[in-house]
């Protein structure tokens, strides 16, 4: 058991934090000691991954970086010292590698046409409980109901987004982006789909909307009726989610579907006309790096326009962390080299990155990388880890979130998670909003 000194004057969960970057929390503890208070959390980090390091013979790449938003870092890093002194600090202070700095870079340069053109208009953020199955590493709060179930929530989503439109109206405040997620948001049937995008564009201000996403995730979920129905609402973006190409793990994993439908599922969407957004996952269980190429390559030979890489997260709720714990501790060195080859792969066929998040328990404590064809940006995903933006999230699971610029700060406003709670709840939820969201002026 490894234990670690922590100045008694700074909150020890950050710390904590990046302890399991290195090492299972049962293999180390945090004790109290007394220090003088001129030393600085990131003064603590950084004593800390030297330790760490010297005991594991590892420098993770991400050097004394926690959070979710490193590309957020680095433009107020930006503003604040210039691009050749955010570079160094990055390095040198919080011990970013070389490779992970000139993404960063790469990837707020990449952002700019969106955040450069500032917005008082909201995201707005609509969620749908429900999946077929559930995934063996999923967390998020996704549920096979049976259709009771959804007719029950569908009926208090709708008079939450009500309450939130006529609130929006009454502020003259208009909506940028809309994002229908979940879950699965195509577990809902044509006719409810049909009544959700009409009440969305018809009940909202959408003179500058720059698009209306809908997160239909798995391909067993999308049918050419439903298809339809989202193109006479004029959806422009459509999420095609298969995370591997490959049968066996499919079935290892949970999902239902083929990956024949899959492939269907993308020639409907294309003859349509929308956009399409896909995600991989590294370091699913059994896959090894040539698996997951051979995922990327038929993803990229199906022409989305754009790809989301993401790095496996073992969390919390999930079957697999309650089967392997430390799975994320063993995937490092193999997501690593999967992540390497499918950046190489995706830039050779044209793929930038735009936007990068990173969430905790990810094999390796790597990264998430969205990237995309030229002219097909989401503005929903970078204005969300930009985080200088009002986010207003309807339905179980969704976090609002009111941007006040004066003071360049959000207040969160959550709803709850379980979808028979938020049912139950309701008023609870509207009231949080008329409190929390729509009593003050917000830009």
């Amino acid at each position: 058991m490894y234990e670690f000194a922590i100045p008694n004057h700074l909150n020890p969960y950050e710390f904590q934090e990046l302890v399991k970057v290195f090492l299972p929390k049962d293999e180390f503890r945090l004790i109290e000691a007394i220090e003088t208070e001129d030393i600085t959390k990131d003064m603590v980090k950084q004593r800390l991954y030297e330790q760490l390091s010297e005991i594991t013979a590892y420098r993770p790449p991400w050097g004394i970086l926690t959070g979710v938003r490193p590309v957020k870092l680095t433009g107020e890093l930006i503003r604040k010292w210039g691009k050749i002194q955010t570079e160094r600090i990055l390095l040198e202070h919080y011990y970013v590698s070389e490779e992970k700095t000139e993404l960063l870079m790469e990837i707020w340069e990449h952002q700019q046409e969106i955040i450069q053109k500032s917005s008082k208009e909201a995201a707005l953020y609509v969620g749908i409980p429900f999946c077929p199955t559930r995934c063996l590493y999923c967390s998020f709060p996704s549920n096979q109901g049976n259709q009771e179930d959804i007719d029950r929530y569908f009926k208090a989503l709708v008079r939450e987004v009500h309450y939130v439109a006529n609130a929006l109206r009454n502020r003259k405040q208009g909506v940028e982006t809309i994002y229908v997620g979940g879950g699965t948001p195509t577990t809902l049937s044509p006719l409810q789909l049909d009544e959700l995008l009409s009440l969305l564009k018809q009940e909202f201000i959408l003179d500058n909307l720059r698009e209306l996403t809908v997160e239909a995730g798995r391909p067993d979920t999308i049918t050419v009726e439903k298809l339809r129905v989202m193109k006479k609402w004029g959806v422009h973006r459509i999420s095609i989610n298969p995370q591997t190409m490959k049968t066996e793990t499919l079935q290892r994993i949970g999902r239902s579907h083929t990956v024949e439908e899959v492939r269907e599922a993308f020639q409907e969407s294309h003859s349509m006309g929308f956009i399409i957004n896909t995600d991989v996952i590294a370091g699913l269980p059994g896959e090894t790096p040539k698996d997951f190429m051979n995922t990327l390559h038929e993803m990229q030979s199906l022409k989305p326009h754009n790809i989301t890489v993401h790095t496996l997260a073992v969390k919390r709720g999930s079957s697999l962390m309650e089967q392997d714990e430390g799975y994320h501790y063993r995937q490092r060195a193999i997501v690593e080299e999967m992540l390497d080859m499918g950046s190489k792969s995706l830039r050779e066929q044209g793929y930038i990155p735009y936007y990068l998040y990173r969430q905790k328990h990810m094999a390796g404590s790597l990264e998430n990388v969205g990237y995309t064809l030229p002219g097909y940006k989401g503005w929903y995903n970078v204005r969300i880890m930009e985080e200088r933006q009002t986010i207003v999230a309807v339905g179980a699971g969704g976090i609002s979130k009111a941007y006040y610029s004066k003071e360049d700060r959000l207040e969160r406003i959550p709803n709850v998670s379980n979808y028979e709670i938020y049912i139950d709840r309701l008023e609870e939820m509207i009231q949080r909003k008329k409190k929390d969201l729509f009593m003050e002026e917000l830009s």
